[in-house]
C-alpha cells in the first residue's frame, strides 16, 4: 500500500511547527521518528491531510539534567541515544535498562521518546516506565504551555491528553530518591516483538529498611499503562521480604489489572505473566535498593 496524498511541511523551529498545527487543526499529524505513523499511513489506517515533520527542530532533541537533578528529555531525543547516554544512566537508570527491549536497534535509531509516548500503544514499554518514574510531560501549543503527569497523560488505547494544536515537547523525570531500586521485565515470543506483558518497578526504602514507596506499572494488560496501586500500597511501611513481594505480585495480577485475551495470549495467561514478571521485577528492585 501507499499513503493517501498529503501536504508536507518540515519546520525549522518549534514556533513554526506550532503555527502549522494551529493552522491545520485535526487534519495535521506530527512526524517524529515515524516508526508507527508511516506504516499506519502506508496501510491507510491514518490519512492525514498535512504532515508536519519535526526532524529539523534540533531544540527538541536535548538530553540534560536541571538544577534539581531532574532528567529533561526533548521529545525528539532518539531512543538509541537515551539508551547509551551517561546522564540518563546516572539519573534514570530504569530508562536505560528498558531501551534494549524496544523493538530492534534499527528502530531505536530512528524512534523518538516523544513519538512513542504520544502514540500511546498499550503494549509499548515507555508509557509504563514513565508511569513508574512519576514523569511529567511538557505539552505546548501556540497559546499555552502546560505540564501533565504521566498518570493523567495516557487516557485510553492510543489516546492521550494532547489537545488540538498541542504537541509533546519534552519529558521531565524526577531524580530517584536515595535507597531506591528499579527493574524492568517483559515477556515476548521473540526479542523485538510486542510484549505479551511487562512491568516496570521502583522501590524506595526508608532508613530502617521498610518500604517508603513502591511504584509498579504494567504494560500490555489494559488499554494503556496500568499502575498497580493496590500492590504498591500493600508494600508501604512493610519490612520487605520475599513473601511480601510475592503477595504484592499476586495483588497486582489479580486486583490491579483486568487483561483481555486475543490471538496472542488469553486473559488468564496474561494475568499469570503479570504475576511472575512483577515478582521478578520487585525482587531485583529491592536488591538494588538494599
Amino acid at each position: 500500500m501507499k499513503p493517501a496524498a498529503f501536504e508536507y511541511h518540515a519546520p525549522d523551529s518549534l514556533e513554526e511547527a506550532l503555527a502549522l498545527l494551529s493552522d491545520h487543526g485535526d487534519d495535521a499529524k506530527v512526524l517524529a521518528g515515524g516508526q508507527s505513523l508511516i506504516p499506519a499511513m502506508n496501510f491507510r489506517i491514518a490519512q492525514p491531510g498535512v504532515l508536519i515533520d519535526l526532524n529539523r527542530i534540533r531544540a527538541l532533541a536535548f538530553i540534560e539534567k536541571d538544577e534539581n537533578k531532574n532528567l529533561r528529555l526533548g521529545a525528539m531525543a532518539r531512543q538509541s541515544q537515551i539508551e547509551t547516554n551517561a546522564v540518563v544512566k546516572n539519573f534514570a537508570p530504569l530508562l536505560c535498562e528498558t531501551m534494549p527491549f524496544i523493538a530492534h536497534v534499527q528502530i531505536r535509531n530512528r524512534g523518538t521518546i516523544g513519538g512513542s509516548l504520544a502514540h500511546a500503544d498499550p503494549a509499548a514499554e515507555l508509557p509504563a516506565v514513565m508511569l513508574a518514574l512519576e514523569a511529567e510531560l511538557g505539552l505546548k501549543s501556540q497559546s499555552r504551555a502546560r505540564w501533565v503527569a504521566a498518570k493523567d497523560f495516557f487516557v485510553g488505547m492510543f489516546a492521550t491528553a494532547l489537545a488540538a494544536g498541542e504537541l509533546l515537547a519534552e519529558i521531565r523525570v524526577p531524580a530517584l530518591a536515595p535507597r531506591s531500586g528499579w527493574a524492568f521485565e517483559e515477556f515476548a515470543r521473540r526479542h523485538g516483538d510486542y510484549a505479551l506483558a511487562g512491568v516496570a518497578a521502583v522501590i524506595t526504602l526508608a532508613e530502617d529498611g521498610s518500604c517508603a514507596k513502591a511504584r509498579i506499572a504494567l504494560l500490555s494488560v489494559g488499554d494503556g499503562p496500568v499502575l498497580a496501586a493496590q500492590a504498591g500500597q500493600s508494600l508501604l511501611g512493610q519490612k520487605i521480604t520475599e513473601q511480601t513481594l510475592t503477595e504484592a505480585a499476586k495483588i497486582a495480577a489479580n486486583q490491579d489489572i483486568d487483561p483481555g485475551g486475543d490471538i496472542h495470549a488469553s486473559a488468564n495467561f496474561r494475568r499469570h505473566l503479570a504475576q511472575v514478571l512483577t515478582e521478578r521485577a520487585l525482587r531485583r528492585a529491592w536488591a538494588r535498593a538494599a
